[in-house]
């Protein structure tokens, strides 16, 4: 990125417009060699976002930030009904209520000693991934729209997982204002034997240590120690979540010439929240999150079954689950006012500041935790909200290391079969139905997340607690 045209703020605060077509102006957080190495289409993107109708304070753009359809992923924009703003299926992602999942184990690295090799293939005998992977689970109309309303929780009433687990998930589990009823019937189809599977891309279950500890008080509370075994999972509401996106594009670019709305990007076609067809994507969305919360609910239990196996004292709590791809309806002050907005988070995170009530009441005086997956041989973190972050980015956080190059380009340079063997020696037992998928998901084809955490710190996005090196990966 040409970072002449934009205004520094501070060492991770960074300004562009608004121009004359803009509403609002764009804010970058990152570093200055991350900024730098963000491709240019980020700050179009995201500039185009601030055309759109009833958008309000910035669009941001979170460290991570790359390259997307319509919205930059790591983008985060908000839309006020009350001044004709708009819903955008770009500013979700095709993989709605995409996100993380985090679990104690009560091991330690010393229990894995001799025995991680078994252990990903117990894993990956057990748990469905890849492209079109399918699990053991059939729905039926009934149970399918069922699922769509209840979420985790109604994984957790059906006997995979406790209820314990909900108090730990974003809106305890389940996403109110659901309608299955707005969801195709292709969509359903698509879904209906793909419960409890990990799906493919950059989807993923890892085995971890905890290496590091920077807030011990929060770690604590979190259950974090160094030298703990957690265990980390990220899905979506895979082919479910995709054709609800793909459906509402279509829709939206009609919608939008009939609301007489310009789009400077096909890609952001939008309707107006108010709107039948802004409405009824949203309650398509909504249950399509719950799936996503009921999709990680039900792998929680799959692993779990497999640790019960192979390591009887194992004793798995959740510490947290958030999503990385939703629009949800938020209370924020803007301009002295505080106002209900539709906050677009695509590759970001929501990571509300301490004393949210929305925060677990056992980590509320903490801070939201905000889960960061990172690759295959690197790290993953876990960070808190930060106090005043709602001023800075309307309480977002980044949610991963972020591309740094295609697909395409990482499967020239790299050797899915290579990478699984260098991997291994460096003690990271990978297993994946594809080698393809492993190339495409090299750690070398995404940014530093160690920077991209850091950013996110000195940005005052959220605080490091822990930090996480993978030792088995399932990869989709």
């Amino acid at each position: 990125m040409d970072i002449r045209q934009l205004q520094q703020i501070d060492e991770t605060t960074w300004k562009y417009g608004p121009t004359d077509s803009m509403h609002v102006p764009v804010i970058l957080y990152a570093e200055r060699a991350l900024i730098e190495s963000m491709d240019q289409k980020v700050l179009e993107q995201a500039s185009n976002v601030a055309v759109l109708p009833g958008v309000v304070d910035a669009v941001y753009v979170m460290p991570d930030g790359h390259w997307g359809y319509g919205f930059p992923i790591g983008g985060v924009a908000a839309f006020d009904p009350d001044r004709d703003g708009v819903v955008s299926a770009g500013g979700v992602g095709f993989d709605i209520s995409c996100g993380v999942r985090t679990l104690t184990t009560g091991l330690r690295l010393d229990d894995l000693e001799g025995r991680r090799e078994r252990l990903a293939d117990a894993l990956f005998a057990h748990i469905p991934a890849g492209v079109g992977s399918r699990g053991q689970i059939r729905l039926d109309d009934e149970e399918m729209d069922a699922m769509l309303r209840g979420g985790a929780q109604w994984a957790v009433d059906m006997g995979w997982g406790e209820p314990a687990d909900l108090a730990h998930i974003e809106e305890r589990g389940r996403m109110e204002g659901a309608r299955p009823d707005y969801i195709s019937a292709r969509a359903k189809e698509r879904q209906r034997r793909e419960m409890g599977t990990l799906g493919s891309g950059n989807h993923y279950l890892e085995v971890q240590v905890v290496d590091v500890v920077y807030e011990t008080r929060i770690a604590e509370r979190f259950g974090l120690h160094e030298g703990d075994v957690v265990v980390s999972i990220h899905s979506g509401s895979r082919g479910l979540g995709h054709q609800i996106g793909t459906e509402a594009l279509a829709e939206m670019l009609l919608a939008a010439k009939a609301y007489g709305i310009q789009l400077p990007d096909r890609e952001l076609a939008c309707a107006p929240i108010a709107s039948e067809t802004g409405q009824r994507y949203l309650g398509a969305m909504r249950a399509a999150i719950n799936c996503a919360l009921a999709n990680r609910q039900i792998l929680t239990h799959l692993t779990r079954e497999v640790f019960a196996d192979q390591f009887p004292q194992a004793r798995m709590e959740l510490v947290y689950d958030v999503s990385h791809n939703t629009c949800k309806e938020e209370p924020h002050t803007v301009d002295g006012e505080q106002r209900r907005l539709y906050v677009h988070r695509k590759g970001a995170t929501r990571a509300f500041a301490p004393g949210h009530p929305d925060i677990p009441s056992e980590y509320r005086d903490l801070g939201q935790p905000v889960l960061i997956g990172g690759t295959m041989g690197t790290a993953s973190y876990v960070l808190a909200g930060c106090a005043g972050n709602e001023r800075r980015s309307l309480s977002s956080a980044c949610h991963g290391a972020g591309r740094a190059m295609s697909r395409r380009q990482a499967t020239r340079q790299w050797k899915g079969s290579a990478l699984i063997r260098e991997l291994e020696s460096e003690g990271v037992y990978v297993r994946s139905p594809s080698a393809r998928g492993v190339a495409e998901e090299a750690p070398g084809a995404y940014k530093d997340v160690h920077a991209v955490v850091e950013s996110a710190e000195r940005a005052g996005l959220a605080r490091k607690v822990a930090r996480m090196r993978p030792v088995v990966c399932i990869k989709g």
